[in-house]
């Protein structure tokens, strides 16, 4: 029987883009998911766009029996900041304000602590419009958006995140292609990396000096670095590919600065932010009070050995490769490797190097494709999904054994979801969303989460 700690938390976590729905009616604005998707919707699965999504804005009073159902005693979700506040005017949508507080009131009346993420990569278009992330005005609107939202909403919440992986935004929108705007300049993407963390630094210092009381922190995708070899070329890689992703936002977020040999290779590469002291000591200042640690697949990474051109566009590939390693464990739908492992080691060195914080798993979990294969009597029987949440608690489980600091374990996600590109390609819930009619029905994971939360534990 694997245990864990008395009052340790289970649950789920969604955002609002990917769950609410109703991305077109009670005032609600475009976000840049919302006009991606009007001006080219063949980047998304089947054409599946964000405006109805899994409908939790017209369903959420039954939703909410179904948190009960699967035995969830934590819940994470994010408010759309173009459903409150539609326009650049900063003028409140009080159809926004009824449905959060209802909302958020009837998921406190089930005893589940509920907390609530202020930016999950739906910007809003008025913002995109100035330069998104990159214009300090963004900054601005953010910290007005974040002190509304706590006004609003801080007596029903239990704890506050800032972000949800904001490595993640500036890779998409500014390196890779995959978030509107896809502007591939990695100058953008530095400043727009700067700014997030600005702004993730003021809504705490904002916080704080409203005298609220409850925590706050930020939610982190900490993929750990394994390099192909022991050989220098690649301990070298692992190390930059921990530095890029995972230190320039860990590292201020838990001890307001950041490190030295990041700052020294933004510098080589001629990619330094627009920044003044001033908001550097906003950011030292006002530092996290927990972390939500978001898992799926470990990075495999291995030399680049190859020389860059001196004039060519900077990308992070100029550090390290990734690296396919033979015969790893793979999700086939999604094309991640399964390596339960993995959130041991994160466990461990957050307890070794950043404090022991207080942190949460925020998001694990397994998205498969087409799993109408394996209904039976009814139910989809997805054992699968049941055994990759054992094997990822049991090395947690090891971990805190060991002395880390984790509080709970949160899958992505209750139910089926939008995911962005995938759309409806691959599910993850505990239930299962009938995209046609709506009807929603408990998968035999939901089944088992709820033996899970009841034992606060489980037979291996």
């Amino acid at each position: 029987m694997i245990k864990f700690p008395k009052g340790f938390l289970y649950g789920t976590a969604t955002s609002a883009t990917q769950s609410e729905g109703a991305g077109n009616i009670d005032n609600k604005s475009e976000n840049i998911w919302d006009y991606w998707y009007k001006i080219d919707p063949y980047k998304f699965y089947k054409q599946v766009g964000p405006s109805k999504t899994t409908d939790i804005y017209n369903n959420y009073k039954t939703d909410v029996d179904l948190l009960e159902e699967t035995g969830q005693n934590v819940y994470r979700t994010s408010i759309n900041w173009t459903r409150l506040i539609p326009d650049i005017d900063g003028n409140i949508n009080q159809k926004a304000v009824s449905f959060y507080r209802d909302y958020f009131s009837r998921i406190r009346k089930k005893n589940i602590t509920l907390y609530i993420n202020l930016f999950h990569f739906d910007l809003p278009m008025y913002l995109m419009d100035i330069g998104g992330w990159t214009n300090k005005k963004t900054v601005e609107a953010y910290k007005e958006y974040a002190r509304k939202c706590f006004e609003l909403f801080d007596d029903l919440v239990d704890g506050w995140f800032t972000f949800n992986e904001p490595i993640v935004q500036v890779e998409c929108q500014y390196l890779y292609g995959y978030h509107y705007p896809a502007d591939v300049d990695p100058k953008k993407a530095v400043q727009a990396a700067f700014n997030t963390q600005l702004a993730s630094a003021l809504a705490i210092k904002n916080y704080k000096e409203m005298d609220f009381n409850k925590k706050i922190g930020i939610i982190l995708n900490l993929t750990p670095a394994y390099p192909r070899s022991n050989n220098d070329g690649d301990l070298k890689a692992a190390e930059m590919a921990e530095l890029i992703n995972k230190s320039s936002f860990l590292d201020p977020s838990v001890f307001g600065k950041y490190p030295e040999k990041l700052i020294n290779l933004i510098k080589k590469e001629k990619l330094t932010p627009e920044y003044s002291e001033e908001e550097l000591e906003i950011i030292k200042e006002n530092t996290i009070d927990f972390l939500g640690v978001n898992y799926y697949q470990p990075l495999r990474v291995r030399e680049n050995p190859y020389q860059y051109k001196e004039d060519a566009l900077f990308m992070p590939r100029k550090y390290y490769l990734t690296y396919d390693m033979p015969g790893k464990r793979m999700n086939p739908y999604r094309g991640w490797e399964i390596y339960p492992k993995a959130l041991y080691d994160i466990a461990i060195n957050i307890r070794d190097n950043y404090k022991n914080i207080e942190w949460i798993v925020s998001e694990n979990g397994m998205g498969v494709e087409n799993e109408e294969r394996f209904r039976e009597n009814g139910q989809i029987k997805d054992d699968y999904r049941i055994d990759f949440i054992k094997e990822h608690l049991y090395w947690l489980s090891k971990a805190i054994s060991e002395g880390a600091n984790c509080k709970g374990y949160q899958l992505w996600t209750f139910i089926d979801c939008w995911s962005w590109l995938n759309a409806y390609k691959n599910r993850y819930g505990l239930v299962e969303l009938d995209l046609n009619t709506g009807q929603r029905k408990i998968k035999k994971s939901g089944q088992w989460f709820k033996k899970l939360s009841e034992n606060n534990g489980f037979e291996l």
